[in-house]
């Protein structure tokens, strides 16, 4: 029996500037380089296991000079919208500086996006920042709102009649603790101070960007990508009960519920399950499947988040769902049952609207570097040679048909 997906549906997937692109200069390509994280990957052994060249973004996949070829393939392998995101420091890689070629050099970006009949999805952060902020103290500083908003009104101004879907900010809740919380990422800063006002502070910066946007253009629909996990006790000890209830308020819905006001739709980011035992830090998952990064492959999580999205009626796009898979043995079971779960949203009344995966190609994945493999695209670090998995011509079907075909024991095979 075929499980059909709402006529209209966006299917395509994902990419962000500093994984793909290459030849970036902000604050992760600094902090790359810096002798402190060279020498943490050297005692930690990473350096030894995969190599220094690894960590280093450098020239990515070269999206930046080839896109208009990955565009064709993606239209090729049947892509009808596609994320990415614009990086800031190519924008004003000084302060109140602008690059008009890089605005241009954006522009057309989406014009080739429309030339295949792509939907363009536009982040406009997807967590970089130029250097000229980082010095400042990035996301600390009390004036950097509003030095976000004058970047967004010039890109938003510039590509206004361009775009329909804007995305302000990229997994805000997960950068922050990252970088602030936990420290294990730029500026790797363990401070709860730091991270409560950090997170604040990009609260206001969505509300403040998403008022810019509408008055450049009232047509646009603007929203986050938010990362969401399904959260659930172990058991119905009243512990885990309680723990289960304050993870999901901070990590699920404390943000949504800050925003709600000033969003159009929600982009859900979706790749953790965690399972409660007296721990919100250690989850007791069964881990029956994992990607090659070790994370838990559990397809069912994503009827959960999307059933916790729905509460606030609004249209909902998958911006995000994937998982390593170096031999793409996993990614056709994973990205058929998790779809299976989004039908299955659908039809108890969620109103998703398209499904974009992570990611298109291989990219460089933050502090682990190239070797965990996301994409539906192979990328060859040696040669830049894109190479579509079996995965992506399994995909390609899905949206061929608008569905799933679950009489099939490998659909579409």
């Amino acid at each position: 029996m075929p499980l059909n997906f709402p006529t209209g549906f966006f299917w395509g997937a994902s990419t962000s500037a500093h994984q793909v692109e290459g030849n970036l200069c902000n604050n992760w390509t600094e902090w790359e380089r810096s002798a402190k994280r060279k020498q943490f990957l050297h005692d930690q052994g990473h350096i030894d296991k995969h190599g220094y060249e690894n960590f280093l973004s450098d020239v990515a996949c070269d999206h930046y000079t080839r896109y208009k070829e990955d565009f064709a393939l993606a239209k090729e392998l049947g892509h009808m919208a596609h994320r990415f995101s614009i990086e800031w420091s190519r924008i004003e890689p000084e302060e109140g500086v602008f690059n008009e070629f890089e605005l241009e050099h954006y522009k057309d970006v989406i014009k080739t996006l429309r030339q295949h009949g792509m939907e363009p999805f536009v982040t406009l952060y997807h967590w970089p920042i130029p250097l000229w902020l980082d010095k400042q103290g990035g996301w600390k500083h009390k004036k950097s709102v509003g030095y976000f908003n004058r970047y967004v009104e010039k890109v938003v101004s510039y590509l206004k009649d361009d775009v329909t879907f804007w995305i302000t900010l990229n997994e805000p809740t997960i950068i922050s603790a990252l970088s602030h919380q936990q420290g294990i990422w730029p500026p790797e800063e363990k401070n709860i101070l730091s991270y409560l006002r950090v997170k604040r502070r990009l609260i206001a910066t969505h509300k403040v960007a998403y008022q810019t946007i509408k008055t450049i253009n009232h047509k646009s629909q603007v929203g986050i990508a938010h990362n969401m996990q399904f959260i659930e006790p172990a058991n119905h000890k009243p512990l885990n009960l309680i723990l289960s209830k304050l993870a999901n308020w901070w990590s699920n819905t404390f943000f949504l519920n800050q925003i709600k006001p000033h969003q159009d739709f929600i982009g859900v980011n979706h790749y953790f399950h965690h399972r409660i035992n007296g721990s919100l830090f250690t989850p007791d998952n069964e881990n029956k499947k994992t990607s090659d990064l070790g994370w838990e492959l559990y397809p069912e999580a994503m009827y959960h988040v999307l059933m916790i999205a729905k509460r606030y009626n609004k249209p909902i796009y998958i911006t995000e769902n994937g998982l390593a898979d170096r031999t793409d043995e996993k990614r056709p079971w994973f990205l058929v049952e998790s779809l299976k779960q989004v039908h299955r949203a659908i039809q108890d009344g969620a109103d998703v609207r398209g499904y974009l995966h992570w990611s298109f190609m291989d990219n460089f994945e933050w502090a682990e570097g190239f070797w965990p493999r996301f994409g539906l695209v192979e990328i060859d670090y040696e040669t830049l040679e894109r190479k579509p998995r079996p995965s992506a011509y399994l995909y390609r079907e899905i949206i061929r048909k608008n569905g799933i075909d679950t009489s099939s024991p490998r659909p579409f095979s």
